[in-house]
């Protein structure tokens, strides 16, 4: 609660013109949209752009604000429209190494034996393949719910849907996990961890 008081009191003081209130809000929220719309549109140089136009918009629309819902419900609103929109762009480019990989921390501390580095990359592998292959709707809502631990009232707004079609998107979401999962040795049950 204190996050999503500060979140708003951050936004509220923008409005009023405090640049430095969205310099935080800018620092605390782009990274968490990053890895969201990376996720999303599977190109990181589009989800660094679609970061970036999310925040113009943030900036342009400062003066209407209303904190109805959680500021982060309504910048990751406004991100995943930008993502579908680029999804739906005739000209898509392959899909990319995620960002995240340049920041990763090591898999495993020095001394760990080099097939269980080389297997639990393959399961990285894999769960970023699956993750891929699922529809944008159930990728978002499953990301939004497991990974930004939003609740699924903040999901259903954030990808204009009700609380009852997130449910099913993300339990569609989880069980096609599972199954591109299920043949993972050793790996798929802490590669599901994500879905859970």
């Amino acid at each position: 609660m204190q996050d999503r008081d500060d979140d708003v009191r951050l936004m509220l003081a923008f409005a009023a013109g405090d640049e430095a209130a969205f310099a935080a809000l800018f620092e605390r929220w782009s990274r968490p949209l990053l890895r969201y719309l990376e996720r999303l549109v599977r190109e990181a140089a589009t989800a660094e752009e679609l970061v970036q136009e999310a925040f113009v918009r943030v900036h342009r629309a400062r003066e209407s604000y209303r904190p109805e819902a959680r500021f982060s419900t309504w910048l990751f609103r406004i991100a995943t429209h930008l993502a579908w929109n680029e999804l739906r762009r005739p000209r898509r480019r392959a899909p990319h190494e995620s960002a995240d990989a340049e920041e990763a921390p090591p898999l495993a501390a020095e001394g760990t034996p080099i097939d269980e580095l080389v297997h639990a990359r393959r399961v990285s592998a894999e769960v970023e393949v699956a993750l891929a292959a699922l529809p944008e709707r159930q990728r978002a809502a499953l990301w939004l719910a497991a990974v930004e631990g939003q609740s699924y009232a903040e999901v259903a707004a954030a990808i204009g849907t009700s609380e009852k079609a997130v449910k099913a998107l993300v339990h569609r979401a989880r069980a096609a996990l599972a199954e591109a999962l299920a043949g993972l040795e050793g790996g798929g049950e802490a590669a599901l961890e994500v879905a859970r």
